[in-house]
């Protein structure tokens, strides 16, 4: 049994070995007591204070899980972009209900994943950016910093990019790509001051667009009228019969669709930051049953949160692939009838082509409640990228900047190459970009992936709250799982280039890539007690496991 000693948090950040100071070692955290303590403290957008309510010895209360409530739905819309929407429509042109089964797995172990997420930032005090600043050498975390704004950039581009399809959409065509770009680019920028009128308030404002989502796709779910059992076996019957590569490379995308590397970072950044604002009555870190017991909610409603973005994506797999078969526009006057193949093939869908086929087949009003969908998926979405953006730059680069700042230079990042698509690419044909964008995501998955479980492996950071055995196991299998999943997506988009310089090129970029991607998986797996592996490494569970550690492997 532990002691009382070994169960508190240490406070210095770096170990001392043989009277070395070791800046370099895996240092344990000491989370922040109070905001107000904090000579710097870190610059939350919520300053609201929330109140606990006691509960006495209930095992359960809904007034306490209110509380709690807010950060798993903020996460949760990253589920909901457009990304994943067009995901959701190529999935169900391709495969129809046979992939809602991958749908609900990856959903799952997204959920676990953002558990771990939420954990850490409880636990520490610290959001998963602030940890990797801290224990990772400079170059390391430069480089780890770098690809997680790619992350954030081509997210960023599918989501503002999405935002000005459903612009052009509800505008008939008068509003033009790029001008659809600067519409969403500035109203965004109203929204993220929504927080100066406080947590509450803001949250109610993601949760009204999560709610039109829910009902504008909801309704065109209910006008098709799909069918329910076929519906039912592909949500829980493993198997995809009569699949080929078309089916597989399309189970791929969802994977890497619904997984993104940015929303680790984000969720926690935002679960440490309500966490803060809960003290009424005071939250004590270092009381271990009132953080189980925040661990708890937050998983709660996370779950709910997911299980409400995972209706929503079933809700367009499944009314696309009811009528989306031998697609003919039969609406008169429709001004798209270009659009759809003579042979009577399949349509090659997109969010634009979706709600076109909604108003051929449905009338007007199937493509403007389409659009008016897309356009909140959109929006909220850009705003919660835009937070993650903030969030991963103060941590990685312990940025004290001003709040207008940080937006500008965030919103900036992506403004660019999102508007030079917009200026130069035809509304009709962005599924080429969105597919390269799911890649740039789907490579980016490892640094988030493998830091959030090599931290919240470590008992010197997380304490009582580390990972177990099971978790290491299970949560190692899945990272390597989903790596290999999204590494051959990425293989197929590759190899359909058909260009040598770019296959040269791609070889040299994966040589490096692989380097890094190692470099982590090295430091994870000694983390996840695999001390064979520790020569030279910084990873150290607790000081005083570390000659019982190094001795493991000696004969």
């Amino acid at each position: 049994m532990k002691s009382e000693q070994e169960g508190d948090y240490l406070e210095e950040d770096a170990s001392q070995e043989n009277g070395i100071i070791q800046p370099t070692q895996y240092s344990s955290i000491s989370p922040p007591a109070s905001p107000v303590e904090q000579d710097e403290p870190f610059s939350t957008y919520f300053e609201e204070k929330v109140h606990i309510p006691e509960n006495g010895n209930q095992v359960f209360s809904f007034r306490k899980l209110w509380a709690f409530t807010g950060p798993g739905f903020l996460m949760s819309i990253a589920y909901l972009d457009p990304g994943n929407i067009e995901s959701d429509l190529q999935s169900g042109a391709k495969a129809g209900f046979k992939l809602l089964w991958v749908l609900l797995v990856a959903t799952i172990i997204g959920l676990l994943l953002q558990r771990l997420a939420a954990r850490l930032g409880v636990v520490t005090g610290m959001h998963l950016a602030e940890v990797c600043n801290r224990q990772y050498p400079t170059v390391p975390r430069i480089i780890l910093w770098l690809m997680v704004e790619l992350a954030i950039i081509g997210s960023d581009m599918q989501e503002v990019i999405g935002c000005a399809i459903a612009l052009n959409l509800l505008s008939v065509g008068r509003i033009p790509l790029w001008a659809g770009v600067l519409i969403t680019i500035t109203d965004t920028f109203v929204f993220l001051f929504l927080d100066k009128y406080g947590l509450r308030k803001l949250e109610a404002f993601f949760g009204f667009l999560i709610t039109v989502m829910a009902v504008s796709f909801g309704y065109e779910y209910v006008l098709v009228k799909p069918d329910q059992g076929e519906l039912l076996k592909g949500m829980f019957v493993p198997y995809c019969a009569d699949c080929g590569p078309v089916q597989l490379e399309q189970a791929v995308g969802i994977v890497g669709a619904v997984i993104m590397p940015h929303n680790i970072y984000l969720h926690s950044a935002l679960v440490k930051s309500i966490y803060s604002l809960l003290l009424v009555p005071e939250v004590d870190r270092k009381n271990k049953k009132e953080v189980k017991e925040a661990n708890k909610y937050f998983f709660i409603e996370s779950s709910i949160a997911l299980f409400v973005s995972f209706l929503i994506n079933s809700f367009i797999i499944c009314f696309f692939w009811s009528w989306l078969q031998n697609t003919e526009c039969n609406a008169t006057g429709s001004p798209h009838t270009d659009l759809f193949p003579l042979n009577n093939g399949t349509l090659e869908v997109d969010i634009y082509k979706g709600g076109v086929v909604l108003g051929c087949f449905f009338g007007p009003a199937a493509l403007y409640i389409w659009a008016i969908g897309i356009l909140a998926a959109g929006q909220s979405s850009t705003m919660t990228g835009t937070y993650s953006g903030q969030f991963v730059m103060e941590g990685f680069l312990n940025l004290r900047w001003s709040r207008f700042a940080r937006v500008l230079l965030t919103r900036s990042i992506a403004i660019t190459p999102t508007l030079l698509v917009a200026i130069f690419q035809d509304v009709q044909h962005l599924t080429g970009m969105n597919d390269f964008l799911n890649v740039l995501q789907s490579m980016q998955l490892p640094f988030a992936l493998i830091p959030i479980l090599t931290f919240t492996s470590l008992t010197s950071i997380m304490n009582d709250f580390a990972n177990g055995l099971v978790w290491k196991i299970s949560g190692g299998i899945v990272i390597l799982v989903v790596c290999a999943i999204n590494m051959y997506f990425v293989v197929v988009y590759v190899t359909a280039l058909n260009s040598i310089p770019l296959y040269v090129l791609a070889a040299f970029l994966s040589v490096a890539y692989l380097c890094f991607v190692g470099y982590l998986a090295w430091h994870c797996l000694v983390a996840l007690g695999v001390s064979c592996l520790d020569f030279g490494s910084r990873v150290r569970n607790t000081p005083a496991m570390l000659v019982e550690e190094q001795s493991e492997c000696d004969p």
